[in-house]
Order: C-alpha cells, then structure tokens, then sequence
C-alpha cells in the first residue's frame, strides 16, 4: 500500500505513465450515430475496472470518447436505464443478463467478466452467528434475486438444512427458515447496525464499511465458498455489438488493461476510487483500502486457496456460466421461473457469452496467463471448485 496522497491530478499522470442512443429491444432499429459512449454502474467495487479504464484514460487511449460513469442507486434502476438505451456498457451480476435474454428476450451478450470474488456475508460483532447453519429463524438481505449473493446464500444454507422463504418483515419463523429480503446495497450496513436484519451479503465495500464504521463481522468470504468465481460481468445490448463491433472491441481492450492495472496496483486502484481521489465511489480510502487487502489466514477457511478479497480475470470460462445457470434453477426469487427449467444448459451459455472481444484484447496484452496460474495447456478452461462447509 502506497503512504502518500498525491493530487489527482498528479495521480493519474503517474499511474497511466507507469502502466503506460440504444435500440429497444427486438425492434430491429439501426443505433444512431454516438459521438460520446455512456457507462452506468453501482456504487460498488464491481465496477472497478470500468471506472478505471475511464479514469486513467484507458478508453481515450483506445479512441474512445466516454462520459464519466453514471451512478445509480440499484440493481433495479441500472437494469431499467440499460433497458431504455441510457448506456452502451454496464455491469451487471451475472443471474441478471440470465433473466434478460432468456425471461424478458432482452437481447444482452455477456462480454467479459468485470471481476471475480469481491463480496462477503457480513453480520453484526457481537453476533452468535458463525455460519450458515446460525441463520435459521433469521432475516436475511440480498441485493437482487438474480444475483450471485442470493444463489451463494442459498447454496449456503440449504446444505445446513435450512429453508430459504420470502415472508413479510414481521412474519414469525420456524427455526428451520431464513427470510430473505431485498435492499439495496448502501441501506444494507444501517439496517444491519438497526436490527432490521441479522445478515446480509453484497459486494464490497459495504462489507468494509460496516466493518470500519460499525464493527461488524465478516462470516465468510465469497471467494472462500466458490474459488474465484466471477460475480458481475459486462453487458451490452446484441444489436449494438453487431453495429458497432469495433467500438466494442476498443472498449473491451480498454477495460481488460484496467484489470491488469487493478491487479498489479491494489493500493493506487482504492486511491483512485475513493472520494479522496476520484470520487468514482462515496467512502473513503481507507474503506477501500481494506477491500482491496487479502483477508488474513485466519479468516479464511480455505486459506489454501490463496484466493484475493476482490480479483480481476476477464475471461468468461463457460464452465462457471453452465454452473450459475443450473444453479439458478434451485434459487427462490419472486416471480415466475419457469423459464430456467426448460432451458438447456450448455446451449443457454454459449447463447449468452460473446467471448471474441475480450479473447482479442487477452491476446494483445500476453494471454491469460497474465491473470491467473491456468494450465497453459488447456488455458480457457477450468474446473470450478465449491466448498460450504
């Protein structure tokens, strides 16, 4: 970690020396003519590549002329501006682009992973809770039903035994049941500090936060459940893609050198973040400092995996994808999800992903390898490795 805080200006300058309006959709329009590319995110690190590229001028290396990220408040609003066309890219979690494509014919393509690991289930300092099998007869907060945090909890408690419900607030409970409720992620911390749940799983850094500003409690880990996994990716619209190929292409070289950049410069990546720096995010460094650490060993229950906090790798390895989907099929959400029964797999992954862009800017950087230890033999597949405890 870097001691020093230098200007912004001065900041960026140093870090990029030393790295050196959209179709409806299934109308069939053509896209107008974009001078400016529009990218919207949550205030979480997820985005963090995106803010990156467009921080260190990543995308304006690349010819690109970006606006300065949106950013809103929750899942739900950044999947409905994304639907009305109000950006080009965006991050999404993974269940979400799932639930577009193939519930709403919404046609997204996944274009790369965003990041891997970067979320935790946080509960209270002084709580009893020490694992999945502590939930039962207890309140639960998740940030979106189509997300990787409802599928880990879920994964989580029903090999304790436990059944996942979606009841009213003040509903009374049987000591086998978890309540699980939708927040955003900024309320998540307060309410936590509130009483109003026991728990609560999200993406980082309202994990730290509550853990600096409240005292709370890292349970566990997601990357300490399910090695690496990917969490949000990055979406844009089908007919965008295809009209505008190499503009995406640009993008996506931009944003897999931002990854790099992440991961070779922790300290300088929670700088640029923070709203002493950039104010891309609305805590402070030392907040982000303590997301973009690797927890102690003893935190973890698979030290052994030797697995990062938050991790950046792009490439969208189908086995994770074919995991996420049949996984979904067992995750309870609101609403109707008989979609997911009748899908078939390994078609459905390959349906989704466009994995050309992000192979192309993997190739002009030095491949894989620059991400992750992979067996070079076989670099884009992987086995993917899942352990509750």
């Amino acid at each position: 970690m870097t001691a020093y805080s230098p200007s912004r200006r001065d900041f960026l300058k140093t870090a990029a020396a030393a790295c050196s309006s959209l179709l409806l959709p299934g109308t069939g329009q053509a896209f107008p003519r974009q001078d400016r590319l529009k990218i919207g995110y949550l205030p979480i690190t997820d985005a963090t590549p995106l803010l990156v590229a467009h921080g260190l001028g990543y995308f304006a290396d690349e010819g690109l002329d970006v606006e300065r990220p949106v950013m809103v408040r929750s899942w739900n609003i950044l999947t409905e501006s994304f639907l009305a066309g109000k950006f080009n890219f965006t991050h999404m979690l993974f269940p979400i682009p799932v639930w577009m494509r193939f519930k709403q014919k919404v046609p997204v393509k996944v274009l790369a992973w965003d990041h891997t690991n970067g979320s935790a289930v946080t509960v209270r300092g002084n709580s009893a809770i020490k694992g999945f099998k502590d939930f039962g007869g207890k309140k639960v907060a998740v940030p979106s039903w189509y997300s990787m945090h409802n599928l880990i909890m879920q994964m989580g408690l029903q090999t304790q035994g436990l059944r996942p419900v979606l009841k009213p607030a003040d509903a009374a409970l049987e000591k086998y049941e978890v309540n699980l409720f939708i927040l955003p992620p900024p309320d998540m911390p307060t309410s936590l500090l509130g009483r109003k749940i026991d728990g609560y799983i999200v993406a980082d850094p309202f994990n730290a936060l509550a853990q600096i500003k409240f005292k709370a409690r890292i349970m566990r880990y997601s990357g300490d459940i399910w090695k690496n996994h990917p969490c949000c990716v990055i979406v844009a619209n089908e007919h965008f893609i295809n009209q505008r190929s190499p503009i995406v292409q640009k993008a996506v070289n931009a944003i897999v050198r931002a990854q790099e950049w992440c991961m070779l410069n922790p300290g300088e990546t929670a700088y640029l973040l923070s709203r002493d720096g950039e104010g891309y995010l609305p805590v402070p460094r030392e907040v982000l400092n303590k997301v973009f650490e690797n927890p102690a060993k003893d935190e973890l229950v698979h030290p052994e995996w030797n697995t990062s906090r938050i991790g950046f790798q792009p490439y969208p390895f189908p086995s994770a994808t074919e995991f996420i989907i049949e996984q979904m099929k067992y995750t309870l959400v609101e609403g109707d999800t008989t979609f997911l029964k009748n899908l078939d797999t390994p078609a459905a992954a390959e349906e989704l992903v466009d994995d050309r862009f992000v192979s192309r800017a993997l190739d002009r950087i030095g491949g894989i390898g620059k991400f992750c230890s992979c067996d070079m033999t076989k670099p884009y597949t992987r086995e993917e490795i899942v352990e509750i405890n």
